[in-house]
């Protein structure tokens, strides 16, 4: 931001007669309500500072660090005596006054807006450090910013000259906050596509690496024939013995690697027994683990197409939902994935194992979701017997779209309470008194 900008901000800032409240919203972000209606934003993030207004930001979490009790006590509530920018210096300094009953309480605040050195410092009428969002001591720059220190002077700093003219300082300070936070939002996405392609390609090589049925049948047939050819054999092999040969059932010579733990030949082929028994379940699961797989891989190429269309940090958010505490009622599955929105969460079935487990364990108040007419993913809302607002409604509606298909267009989705909806096969099913939402993707 540039020097003639911020005076121009500052002669705007002059109207006000009040600062009614002053707080953090982020780590570097500082509200200011001027005159009980005008709300601004300093962003005093190093290197990258600016001044904007927004209808729509909302805060990260509260913040109770000594900068923020000091800035609440010093400076709310106060009359401005004063707003400028200091000489040939990108630094505005706001000196105010609080009117208590028995006296006047007079402090300035000051945002230097100053590049890898910007911070906010607060200051009493002597110009006394009293707190800043950035201490500062001699290891890191000769103007030591510390509690009880007199504030040291600025530098100097030569200004480029600018004609910068703001005409509707109003628009602008918006488009300030919009500028950043399409730079924002687009970076945000962009990280988290990285996590995405990375846990993609973990699940890819998790797919290339499962074993073929097939060699898992063969395996277990010949630790079952290895395992049987030991006990018909015991009164032949001796307990020490590690590699032994045997003539299997063909008359044939076959060698055994006993295994490693076995202690003698009669634990030698139980212990074969079962790893016969383990590969032949494994053979028989294998494909279930694949389509396991091949739905995380779907799921996560959805959620790709999904977020590069959000529009802000929160909508990104809501597809990245924090892990809650697991509710020891709630049962779980591999083929479900949760999404919260407003407080109601909205679950929906990655696969058809998932899709099943969500209509068979879901209540019968909570609402249930699906394409019409079209193959589709279940959604299901849980209600806790409350009434859905339309916004939830319409947001599981959206993930039914999402993640059902990546062609984009206008998509109908039904929805109903799940005692609505009746189970023929598998996730099969019929439903009844529903209603449609339209979908525009």
């Amino acid at each position: 931001m540039k020097r003639c900008e911020l005076v121009q901000i500052v002669e705007y800032l002059k109207k006000f007669k009040k600062i009614d409240a002053i707080y953090r919203v982020d780590n570097t972000i500082i509200k200011i309500i001027f005159d009980k209606k005008e709300t601004i934003f300093f962003d005093m993030l190093r290197g990258n500072s600016a001044i904007f207004k927004s209808d729509d930001f909302k805060s990260a979490k509260a913040f109770e660090a000594p900068f923020d009790i000091v800035l609440k006590k010093r400076i709310n509530s106060s009359l401005i005596k004063e707003i400028k920018v200091l000489d040939n210096d990108k630094v505005i300094r706001f000196e105010v006054e609080q009117k208590k009953s028995y006296k006047s309480i007079k402090s300035f605040i000051q945002f230097e807006l100053t590049g890898r050195h910007t911070n906010v410092i607060i200051t009493d009428e002597n110009f006394i450090i009293l707190e800043a969002l950035r201490h500062i001591d001699r290891s890191v720059s000769f103007r030591m910013i510390q509690n009880g220190l007199t504030l040291p002077p600025l530098p100097k700093f030569k200004c480029l000259q600018s004609d910068i003219c703001i005409n509707d300082m109003e628009k602008y300070l918006t488009n300030i906050y919009k500028q950043r936070e399409e730079k924002r939002v687009f970076q945000a996405i962009n990280q988290k596509l990285i996590l995405i392609n990375k846990r993609k390609k973990k699940i890819i090589k998790l797919l290339n690496c499962l074993d073929e049925p097939e060699k898992l049948f063969k395996k277990s047939a010949e630790y079952q024939k290895q395992a049987e050819l030991i006990l018909a054999n015991l009164h032949k092999i001796k307990n020490y013995q590690k590699i032994i040969e045997l003539v299997d059932y063909e008359n044939k010579n076959i060698k055994i690697q006993l295994p490693k733990n076995a202690k003698n030949p009669a634990m030698a082929a139980d212990m074969l027994f079962k790893l016969a028994k383990k590969m032949k379940k494994k053979a028989v699961n294998v494909h279930i683990e694949k389509e396991n797989l091949e739905s995380k891989i779907k799921f996560l190429n959805n959620l790709k197409n999904s977020i590069k269309d959000v529009k802000s940090i929160n909508e990104l958010k809501l597809y990245f939902p924090q892990k809650q505490k697991r509710d020891k009622k709630d049962k779980q599955t591999d083929g479900v994935e949760n999404f919260f929105y407003r407080g109601y969460k909205i679950s929906l079935g990655r696969n058809e194992k998932g899709n099943i487990f969500l209509l068979k364990n879901s209540k019968m108040s909570d609402i249930w979701l699906h394409l019409k007419d079209i193959p589709s993913t279940h959604v299901i809302i849980k209600s806790d017997k409350k009434e859905i607002p339309f916004d939830v409604l319409q947001f599981g509606a959206k993930l039914c779209v999402r993640f059902s298909t990546t062609q984009k267009g206008s998509f109908l989705v039904d929805f109903t309470k799940r005692r609505n909806v009746k189970i023929i096969h598998g996730a099969r099913v019929n439903y009844t008194n529903y209603d449609t939402i339209k979908i525009n993707i």
